[in-house]
């Protein structure tokens, strides 16, 4: 938690991304019983949610399972399946929380640091915050708070579905990172990032 905290203070808040053109998904499972962390990276044409690349990584899970802490869990196979592709990703989608965390410093946050990319949290459920109730139409959203503090937003990605919670990571600002959210959407209730992920994760 010490080192959250202290990690939180060098996140970038805002916009600090150049143009994107290639955009990726990452998902983090287990097998073994959890003994194997599983990271999964897909990499998308950000205009036409082409696949490009992809890359999947298996290493021992070092680190055990505490709430709040699951980066340092997940992120070392994220980093040897990003070691894995051909070229960088300009931009990366993960399966979690960015500053709608505790500690502001959820998985998003702490990879896109590690790595210096930028990043957003797009998570199926609310780790912290609270907030009001979400419009009903494709695209509506309303802030989600921790007291007074803005830390993510609960985004209605498909009418008459449950929304999702996004939130900057690294080098995104929050509306900008709905709208990148936005333009990862199809018919679905998730990204076409998260969605490519999970099934080369599950080997669909």
């Amino acid at each position: 938690m010490a080192i959250q905290r202290r990690l939180a203070d060098a996140v970038v808040r805002h916009d600090d991304l150049g143009p994107v053109r290639r955009i990726a998904g990452v998902d983090v499972g287990f097998e073994d019983g959890g003994r194997v962390t599983r990271a999964a990276v897909v990499v998308l044409d950000a205009e036409d949610l082409r696949p490009l690349d992809s890359s999947l990584a298996r290493r021992e899970t070092v680190f055990p399972y505490v709430p709040g802490l699951l980066s340092f869990r997940e992120i070392p196979a994220v980093l040897d399946a990003l070691e894995g592709l051909t070229a960088p990703p300009d931009l990366l989608l993960c399966d979690g929380q960015g500053s709608a965390h505790p500690r502001r410093m959820g998985i998003a946050c702490h990879l896109g640091l590690v790595t210096d990319l930028p990043s957003i949290g797009v998570g199926k459920s609310r780790l912290t915050g609270r907030h009001g109730p979400v419009p009903e139409e494709r695209g509506a959203w309303t802030p989600l708070y921790d007291g007074d503090e803005i830390i993510g937003a609960v985004l209605r990605s498909r009418a008459g579905v449950k929304p999702i919670y996004v939130s900057p990571g690294h080098r995104v600002g929050l509306e900008t990172a709905v709208d990148r959210v936005m333009r990862c959407l199809t018919r679905y209730r998730l990204p076409e990032t998260t969605r490519a992920a999970d099934a080369l994760a599950s080997g669909r």
